[in-house]
């Protein structure tokens, strides 16, 4: 957790330093960088509409790109790839379930698009896509026995905002749903959007 206290601070020092050399995001092609923390439970729902009684959830880093296609000033493709790194906590003892837990820790890729408000300085944006998840999956809950390396299918959806005076800053929360492994990874992540035009 230190880790990701000191690369936050340094990501943001090191945006603020540059930000008067770049651009705004509008049309354009841009490459977009995102560092946060994720999270992951299982969203199993029994039959009877109650959730899993037992809290489980896995933690970790969380590090994307994103190549950005700006085709208008509201709306853009983005194809992205990143990764997930997540542990428990040992000190998390459940009572006599050791066992139970939710991780992931994987590569993703995919392509969402985005709509956004194009509003200087503060400019809500909504996304969504479809991508696949490489790497280990565990759902241990007293309703479901997950424990696989493979390729998954996950559905990725954002809210945010787009802030400074060309917005290029970003403050988003995330959520990628992987349907095969019943569980839902939560991230809240900054990024900074780099002009290649």
């Amino acid at each position: 957790m230190k880790f990701i206290i000191r690369f936050l601070f340094t990501f943001v020092l090191f945006i603020s330093l540059f930000s008067n050399h770049l651009r705004a995001q509008a049309t354009g092609n841009f490459i977009k960088a995102s560092i946060g923390y994720g999270s992951s439970s299982s969203y199993y729902i029994e039959d009877y509409g109650s959730q899993d009684e037992v809290d489980v959830m896995g933690g970790g880093l969380y590090l994307q790109g994103e190549y950005i296609i700006g085709l208008k000033s509201w709306f853009s493709i983005r194809p992205y790839a990143g990764a997930i790194f997540e542990s428990v906590d040992e000190d998390q003892n459940l009572q006599n379930q050791p066992q139970y837990k939710v991780t992931t820790n994987a590569f993703l890729m995919g392509g969402k698009v985005r709509l956004c408000a194009p509003i200087p300085w503060v400019a809500p944006f909504i996304e969504g896509g479809i991508g696949t998840s490489i790497g280990k999956f565990e759902t241990f809950t007293p309703n479901v026995n997950f424990n696989k390396s493979d390729v998954l299918l996950h559905i990725p959806f954002s809210i945010g905002l787009a802030v400074g005076r060309h917005n290029n800053f970003e403050i988003g929360i995330s959520g990628y749903f992987h349907p095969a492994a019943k569980q839902s990874t939560a991230v809240f992540a900054l990024g900074y959007n780099f002009p290649l035009d």
